[in-house]
């Protein structure tokens, strides 16, 4: 897999150059924001890591930029005390983030756990799902909603798909965070809130079709009657 590093400090990106390489990974490294941009717009690049603070435009800019092109997935990385780099990061359409200072097996695990949801899998029509106003097609990677087709990013589809086979039950955000990303949820860690508020929003009635649980996680309601259900 091609990894591209987007960071300024040149020495902290050789270093995890070096151990990522190891790890049996491709890295390619740039240190300015807009070359950082245009490499990730090319062909080739399986996922990027990108660092919030760089010369040129900023790692927000260059999400947003990106993500009107491309669903490359991307690692952000923040600055540890600022919470709101990593929820804007999330907003923007992050896979992930992590903050700095941080350990590279750290980084490795989670490029592994993003890029295992990107796997393509086989195309089997008996698996469709229909819930709810809402049919997912698993080998086509497809979501209905009131007769539109709904554009999700992979994770949305991932969560989507594990909500929907466990409809009416409550799936916890450990159990989540231990599916989509090899770790147990943290009182600070926003990534599946965020990629749930981005479903609420794409889906017709989305509030109606995945109730929180305060305190524990998601449901999937099967029937409408579900989402006022005490």
């Amino acid at each position: 897999m091609h990894i591209l590093l987007v960071d300024d400090d040149a020495e902290l990106a050789s270093l995890l150059s070096e151990f990522l390489r190891r790890e049996a990974f491709t890295v390619e490294a740039a240190h300015e924001g807009n070359k950082g941009l245009e490499r990730a717009l090319q062909p080739g690049i399986d996922l990027v890591v990108l660092d919030v603070m760089l010369p040129g435009i900023d790692g927000f800019e260059i999400l947003r930029r990106l993500r009107q092109k491309s669903a490359v997935p991307v690692i952000m990385l923040t600055a540890r005390s600022e919470d709101v780099d990593r929820i804007v990061g999330l907003e923007l359409g992050a896979d992930d983030y992590l903050a700095k200072p941080f350990n590279p097996r750290e980084l490795a695990a989670r490029i592994r756990a993003i890029l295992r949801r990107y796997e393509p899998r086989t195309h089997s029509p008996g698996n469709r799902l229909e819930s709810n106003g809402i049919t997912l097609d698993p080998g086509a990677r497809e979501v209905v909603a009131g007769g539109r087709k709904i554009e999700l990013t992979t994770f949305e589809f991932d969560i989507l798909e594990m909500l929907m086979r466990s409809a009416g039950r409550v799936l916890s955000r450990d159990t989540l965070m231990e599916n989509f990303y090899n770790r147990k949820a943290t009182p600070f860690d926003r990534s599946i809130d965020m990629h749930i508020s981005h479903l609420r929003k794409k889906l017709e009635h989305g509030d109606d079709l995945i109730k929180t649980i305060r305190g524990v996680g998601y449901q999937f309601c099967s029937t409408p009657e579900d989402a006022v259900a005490e």
